[in-house]
């Protein structure tokens, strides 16, 4: 039958030898009939195929995990370089990766996952080729392999999560390949936007990189079935709200921030509300009050979703309030002593200066020390042809005023006159 390239004929007699050897329970037997069967000369693709598919549903059915791995094992050896079981080799990676992570061998379950480049694979469903992506990111990130977790992360476009699944599907034109359903297993786009978001924040987190970690939790408090449970986006909303007060003063930031103070439900949470707008407003904050007032639902986190704030969080909370009390303070001085500066701040003058210094050299903004007379200066040395400009465009506009002024006396005058006349 093969020689004649009867398809049915050699993929039934193929799968009838696998049964046989399942239902004698002959593991060893099974393993040798798939690599005999493969390796026949000129043995057709739909056959093998068949094969695999057929000894996969017996993995699970195994007697002990030695016997499985031997069997995912066989089956990998077979399927490997053969285009047309190449989602089916995906899977038999992942169970075995699953395996080995069981028994503790993370790194081994990170390696082989790896060897599997899923993106390429132009059959398998959108759903499972990401799950698949995701997985190999966990791995990554559990093995704190974290550069190799961020090259794998962004084989995933973001804007895939947003795609309408409701949109019918078109059918597959004559010659292109058809997308296999993904199986029952996986999960749903949005399910697999949640596990990514989640993945992202771990490995933000790592670096403390507070911004990236707020739009990553803006992303899951826009799921419509988080936003629809208040149990699940509170929770979120806080974390959003801590992260953008830790996050540093930049325009993303600022945009994030009054985007967030415009959302309705941010009235369910009161406390946090009153802790953005202390930051947007450009008043000194003292920290000693808002870390009283604040200290208890800061520690509360660790018991929310997500956990802990990071355990550089409670210097930063620090570290950005200082710099929006500097930064308030330059906003109202154009000069200011450093004793007086300490004192607004409520630092030693070393840490004032320190702090200062810091926002200077990361161009947060613009300022001289005078060291030997104590004083800060917020503004920018002018050259004369800018003081110049300044001075004509300052004249022009105070004629512009005596003209307009004197246009409005002229007016009033007429206007009078007529009166007085009629």
């Amino acid at each position: 039958m093969r020689l004649a390239e009867n398809v049915a004929g050699t993929r039934k007699a193929a799968t009838e030898i696998l049964q046989l050897c399942f239902e004698a329970k002959d593991w060893k037997l099974l393993n040798e009939q798939i690599l005999n069967l493969s390796k026949k000369r000129g043995q057709l693709k739909q056959a093998v195929q068949s094969m695999v598919q057929q000894a996969m549903q017996y993995i699970d059915q195994t007697p002990d995990i030695e016997t499985k791995i031997e069997l995912i094992k066989t089956l990998n050896n077979v399927s490997a370089g053969k285009i047309y079981v190449e989602i089916e080799r995906a899977r038999l990676t992942r169970k075995l990766a699953k395996i080995k992570e069981e028994q503790g061998q993370i790194a081994e379950a990170a390696d082989l996952m790896q060897e599997v480049a899923v993106e390429t694979f132009g059959a398998m469903a959108k759903t499972e080729k990401i799950a698949f992506i995701l997985e190999q990111v966990r791995l990554c990130l559990d093995r704190q392999d974290y550069v190799r977790a961020q090259i794998l992360s962004r084989k995933i476009n973001p804007r895939v999560f947003d795609a309408d699944t409701k949109i019918d599907k078109k059918k597959p034109k004559e010659g292109e390949n058809i997308v296999e359903e993904a199986p029952a297993d996986i999960p749903s786009l949005l399910e697999l936007k949640r596990i990514y978001y989640e993945l992202m924040i771990r490995y933000y987190s790592h670096n403390n990189e507070y911004l990236e970690i707020c739009r990553s939790y803006k992303a899951i408090y826009d799921i419509p079935s988080v936003k629809e449970n208040p149990e699940q986006w509170i929770p979120v909303l806080r974390k959003i709200c801590w992260f953008l007060v830790l996050a540093p003063h930049d325009p993303m930031q600022s945009s994030l921030l009054n985007a967030t103070l415009e959302d309705n439900n941010l009235s369910e949470i009161p406390d946090f509300k009153m802790l953005l707008k202390q930051v947007v407003t450009m008043e000194v904050i003292q920290w000693t009050a808002l870390w009283n007032k604040y200290k208890d639902e800061f520690e509360k986190e660790k018991s929310l979703i997500g956990g802990s704030l990071g355990d550089k969080a409670g210097e930063d909370l620090k570290l950005r309030i200082i710099e929006h009390n500097i930064l308030v303070v330059s906003k109202y001085y154009s000069r200011i002593t450093l004793r007086r500066l300490a004192e607004l701040l409520c630092l030693s003058i070393e840490e004032a200066e320190k702090y200062l210094s810091e926002m200077v050299v990361s161009k947060a903004l613009i300022a001289k020390i005078d060291r030997p007379s104590g004083v800060v200066c917020f503004q920018i040395a002018k050259d004369s042809n800018e003081i110049l400009n300044s001075w004509a465009v300052n004249l022009e506009k105070l004629l512009d005023l005596v003209e307009k002024s004197c246009h409005q006396i002229h007016k009033e005058t007429m206007v009078h006159k007529a009166v007085l006349r009629s």
